[in-house]
């Protein structure tokens, strides 16, 4: 089932604005959420949407957050987010980062007290606009167990780098720490598949393909999957996402992030405050002339999308594939499976909202 860009925008700016969102706030979250679909990230597109309603009933969303800024030095900022959804708190720390860039070369925005921000490599996207490099990172709910253990401390704690070109679409790293993001088995669910070995394993270590494993105890793998492939490293850098979203900033951080689904307990004694997030935007002309840079990166992406092939796989440079579908998806629509639309008609009955389904 395809549905326009437009119809998940409003849909999801109506509910938003149900639980008392602000007309300004309720739009922006719904176009940063659905820019997960556009671009072809289902698994954090509109099919969370209830996940996030789910937390304003539970009270771990506020809809009306006011935002709390501190800083020691002129380029580094720390944001407090009073429970913000994390669209809007990460919207705020990237404009920062960018503003503060454009007087002194460099902005960093370490966020506390936020929520889940969708994809983050739309944040590091923002500062590709004023031909800026810009960065994006976030903890999340632990899911992941470290290389040999059986305990889940880290999430999928994505890192996002996005850099500009002359005549190219910026190149964007978008990619989470574990082999597999948490809402790519939730993708599997819908379609009763079974995951790839080494996405997960069983509560005791042991691997598993079962991709509703998570409910039973088990754990994502760190990037890597198996320590002779370098599942370390994967660990390594989850370990990195988590100590700057949460230890720098003063959220929680580790085994303590709280959860996305709402029917979840908070972990028992709390070492900060909600989910958090990290952000650096800075100028290429600082180090080379901004024209030269942009062209140079041109023959950067054009070298490597031309590197000779041992298979009929083409070579791509990281985000080709979401520029990719985000062209064929803003032409034909977005697919939806039938179970997420069946969830989000629920919801609209559930809040009394006109059904997601209809007039299309």
């Amino acid at each position: 089932m395809y549905f326009p860009l437009s119809h998940l925008e409003d849909f999801a700016s109506r509910l938003f604005e149900s639980i008392h969102f602000s007309k300004e706030d309720a739009k922006l979250s719904a176009k940063l959420l659905t820019r997960a679909d556009l671009r072809g990230i289902d698994s954090h597109g509109i099919a969370r949407l209830r996940g996030y309603y789910n937390l304003f009933k539970a009270g771990r969303l506020n809809p009306e957050p006011k935002f709390s800024w501190s800083s020691r030095f002129p380029t580094l900022f720390t944001l407090d987010a009073d429970r913000s959804i994390g669209f809007i708190a990460a919207n705020e720390a990237m404009k920062k980062c960018i503003a503060a860039a454009e007087t002194t070369g460099v902005g960093m925005v370490a966020v506390t007290n936020s929520n889940h921000f969708g994809i983050a490599g739309q944040y590091a996207l923002m500062a590709t606009e004023k031909n800026m490099i810009g960065m994006a990172f976030t903890n999340a709910s632990p899911l992941v167990a470290p290389t040999h253990s059986k305990d889940k401390m880290l999430g999928t704690n994505p890192i996002a780098i996005a850099v500009p070109a002359l005549t190219n679409k910026p190149f964007v790293l978008d990619m989470a720490t574990t082999t597999a993001a948490n809402g790519k088995l939730e993708i599997l669910q819908r379609k009763n598949g079974l995951a790839p070995e080494g996405w997960i394993q069983k509560e005791d270590g042991s691997l598993s393909l079962n991709p509703n494993e998570l409910k039973s105890g088990g754990a994502l793998r760190p990037l890597g999957s198996f320590p002779n492939l370098g599942s370390h490293k994967g660990y390594g850098l989850g370990a990195a996402v988590d100590i700057l979203s949460g230890v720098l900033s003063g959220a929680n951080f580790g085994p303590w992030v709280p959860p996305f689904v709402s029917f979840l307990p908070l972990a028992e004694n709390l070492v900060g405050e909600g989910i958090g997030h990290f952000f650096i935007a800075f100028r290429v002309d600082g180090f080379l002339e901004e024209h030269v840079f942009l062209k140079r990166m041109d023959v950067w992406m054009d070298a490597f999308r031309n590197a000779e092939s041992i298979d009929s796989e083409p070579i791509l440079v990281p985000g080709d594939p979401e520029w990719k579908l985000e062209e064929e998806r803003t032409l034909k629509g977005i697919p939806l499976f039938p179970s997420v639309v069946k969830d989000l008609n629920a919801l609209a009955k559930e809040i009394g909202l006109e059904a997601f389904s209809s007039g299309l």
